[in-house]
């Protein structure tokens, strides 16, 4: 099953690799613009997962049976196609998660019950996720901690002047984005982590919205942290990766207790077993992590700068097309953004816009997308959130165009 090396970009070949993509949704081809909230998973990595089920099922780490060790070398396997993925130095600093939400609460538990006491202070900024602010406010609190935020402009690009000002000899962690969930903004990381580190504090980013859209290399940008999701990057729900820098996880306590993460256990004391067991407490997530790893083989497959340049492609034409549609607002207009695209219609709340959409066979997103200070932010309940992936075409924008314009028409 290993995948063949493409030479060029071809989006309609690209599509015949996702089964997903050739059905009909209320009697109209399937346009699936909701790539943020959950990428498709294309053939190669189906195929996998239903070949460890079928042949290769069983516990990992702690069996001498042929099943066990089958199974313990996919997992492992799969951790140093991640470990190349994202250039990490060692495959061990890469410790699996079920996603960026179980990735950014071990950091912020792991690393704060360490490192954070009572009048330190976490920075994050004004445009993250819930994921990358409620484990925060959580150990904040525990710990006797303050929350700082770095402010953005309408734009919704952070202000970096602010930024350099929160930093001082209280920090302990800064804690964000890489991309916007909510609005698509591409964050300056790596110039903020050179910023962070000047005061000797480490960074984590958020990048389950910057794996699927950008060449990601830890080592360049110098990131302590590095937390995704699969299930973003067509691979399946379950899966995810918090890259630390061996220093810190060293350092750190286990998130969680159990087995595979001991050395040895009495009832007087236990003692941990090194990284990445330390953090891997109980069973795993085995088949989507195996399948992590084959979606990062079909991501290897492609040519990825022509599709990330492709995706650009596509939110340009869809920011045009609907910028020309009157009563459209774009929400997020920075100028450097990844594929996705919040708007609002004028007098229509979102939950009605998604619907319309969805009888014209449109998938969008609808609400606040895990992103409350946002949307207070822009002054909205909630917007419509088109997201785009390598296998969306332009034709397909021009339906999403045509089914905005039916919601205007029918909201009069």
């Amino acid at each position: 099953m290993k995948a063949v090396k493409e030479m060029s970009f071809d989006v309609e070949k690209v599509r015949q690799d996702f089964p997903v993509l050739s059905q009909e949704v209320n009697g109209k081809p399937l346009v699936y613009l909701d790539n943020t909230a959950s990428a498709q998973v294309p053939n190669l990595v189906i195929e996998r997962g239903a070949e460890y089920l079928k042949k290769e099922h069983s516990n990992v780490h702690r069996g001498v049976h042929y099943l066990s060790q089958k199974a313990t070398s996919a997992y492992e396997a799969a951790r140093e196609k991640v470990r190349r993925f994202i250039n990490a130095e060692e495959a061990k600093e890469c410790i699996f998660v079920r996603g960026t939400t179980e990735g950014v609460n071990l950091v912020a538990f792991a690393y704060g019950r360490k490192f954070i006491n009572e009048g330190d202070e976490i920075v994050i900024s004004q445009m993250e996720h819930h994921s990358n602010i409620v484990p925060w406010q959580m150990i904040a609190e525990e710990r006797g901690a303050k929350i700082r935020v770095i402010p953005m402009n309408k734009a919704g690009e952070l202000i970096l002047e602010e930024y350099d000002g929160l930093l001082n000899e209280r920090t302990k962690m800064v804690a964000i984005g890489h991309v916007s969930n909510a609005i698509g903004t591409i964050n300056p990381v790596k110039e903020m982590i050179e910023t962070a580190h000047k005061y000797g504090v480490p960074v984590l980013i958020d990048g389950a919205q910057a794996a699927p859209h950008l060449r990601i290399d830890v080592r360049d940008l110098d990131a302590d942290f590095y937390t995704f999701s699969g299930h973003k990057m067509f691979a399946p729900t379950g899966s995810g990766v918090v890259y630390g820098k061996k220093k810190w996880l060293e350092q750190m306590g286990p998130y969680q207790g159990g087995g595979s993460m001991i050395r040895n256990v009495t009832f007087e004391k236990t003692t941990y077993a090194g990284i990445p067991e330390k953090y891997e407490a109980g069973t795993p997530a085995i088949a989507p992590s195996i399948g992590l790893g084959a979606a990062i083989d079909y991501l290897n497959s492609i040519d990825l700068d022509a599709a990330f340049a492709y995706e650009h492609e596509l939110l340009e034409y869809a920011t045009e097309k609907l910028s020309a549609i009157e009563g459209v607002t774009i929400v997020g207009t920075a100028k450097q953004k990844a594929s996705v695209l919040s708007f609002t219609i004028e007098n229509v709340h979102p939950h009605d816009i998604g619907t319309i959409l969805d009888q014209q066979g449109v998938a969008v997103r609808a609400g606040h997308h895990c992103a409350q200070p946002v949307m207070e932010f822009y002054e909205v309940p909630a917007t419509a959130r088109a997201s785009f992936a390598f296998y969306n075409t332009k034709e397909e924008i021009d339906k999403l165009a045509e089914a905005v314009q039916k919601v205007i028409d029918v909201f009069g």
